[in-house]
């Protein structure tokens, strides 16, 4: 979703004077286009969401949408160049996005929902017409490179190659550490389990989430279940919970939150962003986001997401943004993008 200068200059106004009428917005702002021009951008930032109205006819007043700060497109490349101390952050823990906010919320636009539904509906195309082994020869071809791509976002510096030659050969790369080679062979059985569990994970539960964190930190003397300290995340101030109780609570209300929501889309995206935001687990909870979210979108018959074009440095500075400001834009363009990878590029 992209916002033009004018559009912006119009939204800013409006945060500092709500309550107006187009034709006030126009007279008061003088940008020195007609008040037509200046009612159908109006339009246009309350169709993408950024705006609100109250009223009907020439009574009709502007306010700026509750879900503005979540929906607002950010620069990544702007808002970075700040340093940690410069930015202004949302420190701590925000209980109100996962019981108030996003059970109300639309994530995607009409626009949005449209492209993702109509690339949904060419791989089903697609894998109703290749053979059951051309279709599990693709599987485990995604499955390498989400196993690699999903690792090399954690540090892991074992190349695809390396990664295909250890999953299909257990041939371990020269010169890499062991619990590189590890962490890339706890993937594969957790996804593994994923692909063989598919009606397992039609709802997800506190307990399928902590198997699936099991299964990928399994020898690797990372702390398993949820952790009871407090962890910091490299790159930013915000400090994720440190109860263990209202880990679990948050965790629970995220479960609900998920298994209410009807659009498989909206369902996998809450996965990824709210696993890592919850930080329930000592380490691995991006990888565990990652696949609980694919466990969601095979066993609905939806494409399975490899991650493998998305840029290390792009994916995380969109989750800090979701950290520090509760904006899912970034991810969410991140989120529609691969899915369209995924089903341009695999089980064709």
């Amino acid at each position: 979703m992209k916002i033009d200068k004018i559009n912006t200059e119009i939204i800013e106004f409006v945060i500092e004077h709500p309550n107006l009428s187009s034709s006030k917005i126009h007279q008061q702002m003088n940008l020195g286009i007609g008040l037509v021009t200046v009612k159908r951008r109006l339009s246009k930032c309350v169709k993408q969401g950024f705006l609100k109205t109250v009223g009907v006819g020439r009574a009709t007043k502007y306010f700026i949408h509750p879900n503005y700060k979540l929906l607002y497109p950010v620069n990544l490349d702007e808002y970075f160049k700040k340093e940690i101390y410069e930015r202004e952050i949302l420190s701590g823990f925000n209980f109100s996005l996962i019981t108030e906010i996003f059970p109300k919320v639309d994530l995607f636009t009409p626009a949005e929902r449209e492209k993702l539904f109509s690339l949904q509906q060419k791989y089903k195309q697609n894998i109703s017409q290749v053979s059951k082994t051309v279709y599990n020869q693709e599987l485990e071809r995604l499955g390498i490179d989400l196993s690699w791509k999903s690792s090399q976002i954690e540090g892991n510096t074992y190349s695809l190659l390396e990664t295909e030659q250890l999953l299909k050969y257990h041939f371990e790369a020269k010169g890499k550490k062991k619990e590189e080679a590890q962490m890339l062979l706890n993937h594969k059985v957790a996804l593994d389990f994923i692909i063989e569990n598919r009606d397992y994970f039609k709802e997800i539960s506190v307990a399928k989430i902590e198997e699936i964190h099991n299964l990928l930190v399994n020898d690797m003397g990372i702390e398993k279940n949820i952790r009871k300290r407090l962890v910091g995340i490299t790159g930013t101030n915000y400090q994720p919970l440190d109860n263990e109780f209202q880990i679990k609570e948050a965790l629970s209300n995220m479960c609900s939150l998920v298994n209410n929501k009807k659009d498989i889309f909206e369902k996998t995206l809450l996965l990824l962003i709210l696993i890592s935001y919850i930080q329930p687990f000592a380490d691995g909870n991006k990888r565990t986001a990652r696949l609980i979210s694919n466990a969601i979108l095979l066993n609905h018959n939806y494409c399975p997401l490899s991650f493998r074009t998305v840029d290390s440095i792009d994916y995380k500075k969109a989750m800090l943004l979701f950290y520090e400001q509760n904006n899912i834009q970034a991810f969410k363009t991140i989120f529609v993008n691969q899915y369209e990878f995924v089903v341009e590029t695999y089980f064709l």
